[in-house]
């Protein structure tokens, strides 16, 4: 969980309760590892608890959500997440996406490829990040990706106490510790991801110098497949060079990415809404998501990519609508967690964002213009484990109608 007012966690290990934060939990984790025991996490006031399983690090160990248990978690807890089925994520679980507990891994499935043959040309856009994708089945488009180490990221996740906390090396650094343990394409996806560090003109030189070592599997080599890495960047400007195109990626001022003219004139057409919500609000963050290979010059080339519109707190938009609601439960200081909508197309309904505030998920749903006037226009979720609680705005009937008032008790 993020820097802010989070509760504290208590698991049951063995029989005996544990706060997360105990100087002597790392070692308690470190024998319920090698004793093959299961905490419990206490987060719910029926006592029971809910199973968690222990993952080995590098540097130690961590307890970590069983798969598809987030949502019996309270809404509080760093361990809860949204159904599956509130967002794409829900078509994606179990064939895309395979969590392994007995060993913490992730194994992902990618629709677009992480190596190139010399002399072909570039992936469109449109083959990995079309919307349209769903239809095809089960694999990771780009954007798709982006969204699945948001979401584990828990940079989806939004309380009043990350206010002013949330910036490019919290999101960094978050984002690379999502990538840990997930593998693509036979490949440790963590040591294929280039997330820029915060540059600074005093450290340049070893930024430079690291960026150029994570650079060193992309080298082209004459006669052989490129290894493509995958890049996770701010985007600064895209602008017109000798041979193309340039994307100048913030925190990496020193090495423009080339994009050729038939990929710029592509994503022109495929984030025309991406590009226009970016250009129409100075607090919009741009955010690329590509993969990418180095010619023997150093010249970083993008091969595919995605663009991904973000508020100021890092949380991904799809409209000017969505970024509204945001800013207003931000303005509003509700907690909640943005939904994404992976593979999806834009015309699925789905809910927006849901309210963790108020005891039990609230789900907050934007309807489009195709939408008739009445809420059963909007498919709210029915499942057993979160009931239909929900709110609808109809932005070209209504101004944004108040949101539900938090309890007192939903704060305790």
């Amino acid at each position: 969980m993020h820097s802010g007012d989070v509760p504290h966690v208590v698991y049951d290990i063995g029989g005996q309760r544990w706060v997360k934060d105990a100087p002597d939990f790392a070692d308690a984790i470190a024998e319920a590892y090698a004793n093959h025991q299961r905490p419990r996490c206490l987060c719910r006031p029926d006592g029971h608890g809910i199973e968690m399983y222990v993952a080995r690090l590098t540097n130690g160990y961590i307890v970590k959500r069983m798969p598809n248990t987030g949502s019996q978690h309270a809404t509080a807890c760093p361990s809860y997440e949204l159904p599956a089925d509130l967002s794409g994520l829900g078509q994606l679980v179990g064939t895309a996406i395979v969590e392994n507990p007995a060993t913490g891994e992730t194994a992902l499935k990618l629709d677009f490829p992480l190596s190139k043959l010399p002399g072909r040309s570039s992936q469109p856009p449109a083959s990995s990040t079309s919307p349209n994708i769903a239809s095809q089945g089960q694999k990771l488009s780009l954007r798709a990706l982006l969204h699945y180490l948001w979401d584990q990221a828990e940079l989806t996740h939004w309380h009043p106490g990350f206010t002013g906390k949330r910036n490019w090396a919290i999101v960094r650094r978050h984002l690379l510790s999502a990538a840990a343990h997930k593998f693509a394409r036979g490949s440790s996806l963590q040591n294929r991801l280039y997330v820029p560090e915060v540059f600074s003109v005093e450290q340049r030189d070893p930024l430079n110098a690291r960026r150029l070592a994570e650079w060193t599997s992309a080298l082209a080599h004459p006669g052989k497949p490129s290894q493509l890495m995958l890049l996770i960047g701010e985007v600064k400007e895209i602008v017109p060079s000798r041979y193309g195109f340039s994307a100048v990626i913030k925190h990496v001022p020193d090495q423009a990415f080339a994009i050729d003219e038939r990929l710029f004139r592509q994503l022109e057409r495929r984030f025309a809404g991406e590009l226009a919500l970016w250009g129409a609000f100075d607090s919009i963050h741009l955010v690329m998501i590509g993969t990418f290979c180095v010619s023997y010059s150093g010249l970083p080339t993008i091969d595919s990519l995605s663009l991904v519109a973000f508020t100021p707190e890092w949380i991904p938009v799809d409209s000017p609508h969505e970024a509204q609601l945001v800013r207003s439960l931000v303005n509003c200081r509700r907690s909640f967690v943005k939904t994404l909508r992976y593979n999806l197309c834009a015309g699925t309904s789905m809910a927006s964002a849901v309210l963790t505030d108020l005891g039990d998920p609230f789900e907050l749903y934007i309807a489009t213009e195709s939408d008739t006037t009445e809420e059963s226009s909007v498919e709210p979720s029915s499942a057993p484990d979160h009931p239909a609680r929900h709110w609808v705005w109809h932005p070209s009937q209504q101004p944004l109608p108040p949101f539900p008032t938090v309890r007192t008790e939903a704060l305790a």
